[in-house]
């Protein structure tokens, strides 16, 4: 069933005003599992200062502003019996299931793991970053348009501290009606530096998968999660057969700085006589500074962010993006777009964090430039 907005917010004011908890409420052991509970709950603003669209003129409330509960994800977590690690996870907010899956280790000691169920695929270095952390409001256009996210399959990794391997094939969401369209995906990472505070990580993964219905689409909001318009969009391409992304990564920490980039090409194969197969492309590059000193983890191929050092004055982050797109191939004429996001993150003790957002949009579409700015904010709660 499907929790209305108004009972979620509720339940994130009273998550609020609730005492600070610590990051998993650990619950019981049954059968041999130990189990916990987590949860993260966003609540976001949009502020649009328009150009030519009105981005928030489509199904939502006609102003130049748009406020909503943005997650409020559930997830239990079992560890054991023996090698074995299980996940149930469940958004109320988009009514649909997170990661729900059984990852075992084979051989007990060794780096050799099987996944089963629904995962976030192997590709992309931000996609694969947790949702609680992430450095910007929205996730990079490149990400939320090129990135596999969840999806059901199998899964198959293996490497050390240094490095990793990871390959999956897939299916569909597991909730139904979302994505779909039955695929592959490859990961392989690299950290020839990898000491507390110093490292320096190289990427490159690879998805190909079948296209539903033989039609795809590839199209970006302007890094703003609550518009409703699309200012780059290459329109329905109905003789499309498979698309196939390959992507780069790269991250580099030193103390409290972080650097962070991906480039991203997207080949669809067309079959249509006379249609020529359509490639787009994008990248951004971010960087990151704790204010107050903390540096980021980092295992398995991806950083984590560490709670504050002096958890009653919290940690302070700054941090600015650039994203590109480029649409255009052809005659399918997408569009381009460049953006700039700056932005502040506050986290106060093990479950607050606050965050503000500049982005500034540069869009160029059959020679129609639009060029509007956001202003975003977050409130989150986390355990």
């Amino acid at each position: 069933m499907k929790i209305q907005r108004h009972t979620l917010t509720l339940a994130l004011l009273a998550a609020i005003a609730a005492p600070a908890a610590h990051a998993e409420v650990a619950i019981d052991v049954i059968g041999g599992s130990e189990i916990s509970f987590e949860g993260l709950v966003q609540a976001d603003g949009n502020w649009f200062d328009n150009d030519l669209a009105d981005l928030n003129g489509v199904g939502a409330n006609g102003k130049d502003s748009e406020y909503e509960l943005r997650r409020a994800e559930l997830v239990l977590k079992g560890k054991g019996p023996g090698n074995v690690e299980w996940v149930v996870g469940y958004d109320a907010k988009a009514d649909k299931f997170l990661d729900t899956n059984l990852k075992y280790k084979i051989g007990g000691d060794s780096n050799h793991y099987l996944q089963l169920g629904q995962f976030k695929q192997p590709n992309s270095l931000e996609e694969l970053s947790s949702t609680k952390n992430n450095d910007f409001i929205s996730k990079a256009a490149v990400t939320n348009t090129y990135a596999v996210a969840r999806r059901l399959g199998v899964g198959y990794s293996y490497g050390t501290s240094d490095w990793s391997l990871t390959a999956s094939y897939f299916g569909r969401e597991l909730t139904r009606n979302l994505a779909h369209g039955p695929g592959f995906g490859l990961r392989g990472t690299w950290a020839p530096i990898n000491e507390k505070g110093n490292v320096l990580h190289f990427g490159l993964a690879y998805v190909d998968y079948d296209t539903p219905d033989d039609t795809f689409r590839v199209r970006s909001r302007p890094n703003a999660d609550l518009a409703t318009v699309r200012l780059v969009d290459s329109g329905n391409l109905t003789d499309a057969d498979r698309v196939a992304t390959t992507s780069l990564e790269g991250l580099w920490i030193h103390g409290p700085f972080k650097l962070q980039g991906e480039y991203y090409t997207s080949d669809v194969q067309r079959y249509r006589a006379g249609s020529d197969d359509y490639t787009s492309t994008g990248a951004y590059l971010s960087g990151l500074w704790n204010l107050t000193g903390e540096t980021w983890g980092y295992k398995g191929g991806t950083p984590s962010t560490s709670g504050p050092n002096e958890p009653a004055t919290g940690m302070w982050q700054l941090g600015l993006r650039y994203d590109t797109m480029d649409l255009d191939d052809g005659s399918v004429q997408g569009g381009q777009m460049d953006i700039i996001t700056a932005g502040v993150n506050y986290y106060w003790r093990s479950n607050y964090k606050v965050a503000l957002n500049y982005v500034k949009v540069s869009s160029d579409r059959a020679d129609v430039s639009d060029d509007p700015s956001i202003l975003e904010a977050r409130l989150q709660f986390f355990w």
